[in-house]
């Protein structure tokens, strides 16, 4: 009796103590074995005997479990409050965000970077005239290109630096630590951003429960694009490789005052109209406006929808740089340069500076739709102005449309094509040049960090002089770029 005591125990122990998936299945181990109940039970004889497989099976599936983790638990996480982060979660973040999302519990300082760098494979050609210069007694031709070759570029980087001051108040600063233009560590900006009252009063906190201030020496928000472009050592937030053929970017020192409120957003902006702010010749400065005025509504979890128009002028300046402020430089190196190009130099090859540096008057107008994983962003601009030596004002006119669609889970993969078009006088009295530049290209977010991309480009310019190198120009090939940024 006591011996079919035993056995039934143990074959019920079996399935008691065997994981779920086991119970579920007829086996060995797991099936229940029929005996004649006893008619009696002796309770000091019971003995529970669990089979030496089951237990080894059961250690075997727990030690070998993994815990899976999201794609995006990967990342770092967001100390800073109303903070865009530098890393995939940015991309489609445009003015930083006004929320209450991280709480504030005392000060922090955050550290961040980001690096990046390209295989280059381009080509170039002209069909510009000879210009014949001699120099100590040799004799070359200014317009013959420099042979580019195909080969890595030199890595770029960027130090983020912020700061968690108070609830709501924060200090950003960004240092190019290699840029193609400037190879020494210098700082790029840094700034005051408030989004909370530091006075604990009902109505100031009212009020800046819509408003937002940023002060000190920033990258001035006109239009969106500079949302999307590469920054030197981040090139995260832009699909492809490449900026703009004229990219409207630069820091100036100033202010920002923001309202925002039930998707509508304006912005008005006063700086010193240069990306320096030393006073050179002070009666040729005056003070630069910026204003931006905006609608960007979420509909749905799957469609959204953003419009804005920005304006920026200033009468005049020393030198303003809103079309040239890059000092990071392009990212096609050498493209329809001469023989003497140097990486430095010349670091705004394949680039339009249409050199409006005295006074210039330009507008944007930026729409954005977002659908599923299909994206759609437009640039359309407009820029008139003219450097010091000129008397008359010359006039540009950019076109770019962009197509991006994100895929597979997270949206990891994404392919994206860009055709940018600009048009406009090189100097006064002269007949319109023009550069048309097709991108096509894809990418893979190996981690939300971590981005590898290719590009096929190819660039045209119509129209310049014979005399000018890019008459006749072209430049196309591919390009590959790895990026990393927290």
């Amino acid at each position: 009796m006591k011996t079919r005591f035993i056995v039934l125990t143990a074959a019920l122990a079996t399935i008691a103590f065997a994981p779920p998936s086991t119970a579920q299945v007829t086996s060995k181990s797991a099936a229940p074995i029929a005996v004649p109940t006893p008619a009696t039970i002796d309770t000091m004889s019971v003995v529970v005997a669990v089979p030496e497989s089951v237990t080894i099976d059961t250690v075997k599936k727990i030690t070998g479990a993994k815990t899976k983790r999201s794609f995006l638990s990967t990342a770092p996480g967001i100390q800073m409050q109303n903070y865009r982060p530098e890393d995939k979660r940015g991309i489609n973040v445009f003015e930083a965000p006004k929320d209450e999302s991280v709480g504030y519990d005392g000060f922090k300082l955050q550290w961040g970077a980001a690096f990046t760098q390209q295989f280059q494979g381009l080509d170039h050609y002209n069909t510009a005239a000879p210009v014949l210069v001699t120099t100590a007694g040799v004799t070359s031709n200014a317009n013959q290109l420099i042979r580019i070759g195909h080969g890595p570029n030199n890595a770029t980087a960027n130090l983020y630096l912020n700061g968690q001051l108070a609830r709501g108040i924060r200090v950003a600063m960004t240092t190019y630590s290699s840029a193609r233009h400037h190879n020494e560590t210098w700082v790029k900006d840094g700034y005051l951003l408030v989004d909370a009252s530091p006075i604990d009063w009902a109505p100031l906190n009212n009020i800046m429960k819509y408003v937002t201030i940023r002060a000190g020496h920033f990258e001035i928000n006109y239009g969106d694009a500079h949302f999307r472009r590469t920054d030197n050592g981040n090139s995260i937030r832009n699909p492809l490789v490449g900026n703009y053929i004229m990219d409207a970017f630069t820091t100036e020192v100033g202010g920002e005052v923001y309202v925002r409120a039930n998707g509508f957003i304006a912005m008005a902006g006063v700086t010193g109209g240069e990306s320096r702010g030393m006073i050179a010749n002070p009666q040729r400065r005056a003070p630069s406006f910026l204003t931006k005025i905006g609608y960007d509504k979420k509909f749905s979890d799957d469609f959204r929808f953003r419009l804005t128009g920005s304006e920026y002028a200033t009468a005049s300046s020393v030198s303003n740089t809103l079309f040239s402020g890059d000092r990071a430089g392009s990212r096609y190196y050498d493209v329809l340069q001469n023989t003497t190009s140097s990486e430095t130099a010349q670091a705004w090859s394949g680039a339009i500076q249409p050199g409006m540096s005295n006074s210039i008057h330009s507008y944007v107008l930026n729409p954005f739709v977002q659908f599923h994983g299909l994206e759609f962003f437009g640039n359309f601009e407009r820029a008139k102005g003219r450097a010091v030596t000129e008397t008359a004002n010359r006039t540009w006119n950019q076109n770019v449309e962009e197509v991006v669609y994100r895929f597979l889970p997270d949206q990891r993969l994404y392919v994206a094509a860009r055709y940018n078009t600009v048009k406009g006088q090189l100097t006064v009295g002269t007949p319109d040049v023009s550069v048309k530049r097709s991108q096509l290209g894809g990418g893979w977010f190996i981690t939300p960090n971590l981005l590898t991309k290719i590009e096929y480009v190819n660039q045209k310019y119509l129209d310049f002089p014979t005399t000018d190198i890019r008459n006749g120009g072209q430049f196309k090939g591919f390009m590959v770029e790895g990026a990393v940024s927290f």
